[in-house]
């Protein structure tokens, strides 16, 4: 007998689920525990493994489509039975979402080459955008696959850094810069999609590019619901206070390696700052509170939010009972976070219950942000990017000179509803303190 696949239930509070891309095709074998297929839910974006071995027999819910938990959504089959075609619209218990993690790509009108030129009636041409079967085989994400489609690359040949091999934003983007001008051009039956301008004189007019029309995400929709209910609800005030690293620099740089070595784990920035965050947030727990109606909670322990950006949106898991571990916890902890939320093991429990939040938008670049505060946080840290800056330095004689010093700039964006400005500039004095006196050991 066939072996119904269905729609989990990723949560207590999760009643439905869409699924946004199937990892394998009607008559291709599946084993017991392998991906199957990727869902996106109000909690977190998932790969779901097949429930047993055998060969995919019948997809019954398409790419797109949200159903009910506990949904069927496909059979699988003993090795030997005939597979059924997947359907070539979603099932009638499942309802069109308005959005998935991969769009398929909208249609364009092919434009007329002459003003003379008439389309005939009741029809339409449509440019397909190339695309590559051994792409679906490939581990990646929809981002990831959306730029080689437009660049007609083929992601066979795309060597992956992530975890298990997945392919990243930075390894297709690597590999477009290697391949130089021919492969970062749009395919050309992309480019046939562009109307060539009509020349005037020695100029030509820019090509007019149509533009397109993508639904949301399911991800993206609740990052934009989320974002305006806490501009909504929290009155946001922000304080930025420039630190100097300079010390833990050195010591990451003298330690990383046998850090390593000793750990199996990357030492990263990132803990040096959670880890004087929570000292901060020990000696002022009103930034580690929410406000609950007319009530204020003060939380027992201190749970941090991990910003982590993914390829197709943003996710916050949490790292629980932060302030009980040591530096080397808190390294391993949040890089388990980062790569189980980059390859879709995130549960729903872990994206819940956070008391602070950390934001590092310095990765990419920025001197520092306004983050929106997580709620139902009431304060979230920003990091901006660390750099070598020259500074006047004070010797213990008083006496002036200028030093090349690695400055970060660190923003926390509070609720001025409960926390007032001097206890926010209080608690942001703790954590520069800190982190320019730093003297934990790191493991």
């Amino acid at each position: 007998m066939p072996t119904d696949i269905v729609m989990p239930q990723m949560g207590e509070s999760i009643f439905e689920g869409t699924i946004t891309k199937w990892l394998k095709k009607p008559g291709e074998k599946v084993q017991r525990d392998e991906p199957l297929f990727e869902i996106s839910t109000d909690k977190v974006d998932a790969e779901i493994p097949a429930p047993a071995s055998g060969v995919l027999q019948e997809i019954k819910v398409s790419e797109g489509s949200t159903v009910q938990v506990n949904t069927v959504v496909g059979t699988i089959s003993a090795d030997g039975e005939a597979a059924a075609p997947a359907p070539s619209k979603p099932a009638a218990s499942a309802k069109p979402a308005a959005s998935s993690s991969a769009p398929a790509a909208p249609e364009r009108k092919e434009p007329a080459e002459s003003k003379g030129a008439q389309a005939p009636p009741q029809t339409k041409q449509v440019t397909e955008v190339p695309h590559h079967a051994e792409d679906e085989h490939v581990r990646s994400s929809p981002l990831v696959r959306k730029i080689a489609r437009e660049h007609d690359v083929d992601l066979a040949q795309v060597t992956g850094s992530g975890l298990g091999g997945r392919i990243t934003k930075q390894d297709i983007t690597a590999f477009l810069e290697k391949q130089g001008p021919t492969a970062s051009a749009p395919s050309a039956s992309r480019a046939s999609a562009v109307a060539a301008a009509p020349a005037t004189g020695t100029k030509t007019a820019p090509a007019t590019i149509p533009a397109e029309l993508v639904p949301m995400t399911q991800m993206r929709k609740i990052i934009a619901q989320r974002m305006i209910e806490s501009r909504r609800t929290s009155a946001h005030v922000h304080a930025m206070f420039e630190v100097d690293i300079t010390n833990i620099v050195r010591l990451r740089n003298r330690t990383k390696s046998t850090f390593e070595q000793r750990h199996g784990a990357r030492l990263t920035f990132m803990p040096f700052f959670v880890r004087a965050a929570i000292i901060g947030l020990q000696q002022f727990p009103i930034v580690n509170a929410s406000i609950e109606g007319e009530n204020i909670h003060y939380h027992r322990h201190v749970n941090v939010g991990i910003a982590v950006a993914l390829d197709w949106g943003l996710i916050v898991p949490v790292l629980k009972n932060a302030d009980e571990l040591n530096f080397l916890g808190l390294q391993r902890g949040i890089t388990d976070l980062g790569e189980r939320a980059r390859n879709k093991k995130l549960k729903p429990e872990e994206v819940e219950g956070s008391t602070f939040t950390v934001t590092n938008p310095g990765q990419f670049g920025a001197v520092f942000g306004l983050p929106i505060i997580n709620q139902p946080n009431s304060a979230i840290m920003g990091v901006g990017g660390i750099a070598k800056t020259p500074v006047v330095v004070t010797d213990a004689d008083g006496n002036d000179s200028i030093a090349i010093r690695s400055l970060v700039h660190l923003t926390l964006g509070y609720d001025h509803r409960i926390i007032d400005g001097a206890v926010a500039d209080q608690f942001m004095a703790l954590v520069k303190k800190t982190l320019e006196n730093w003297s934990e050991e790191v493991g």
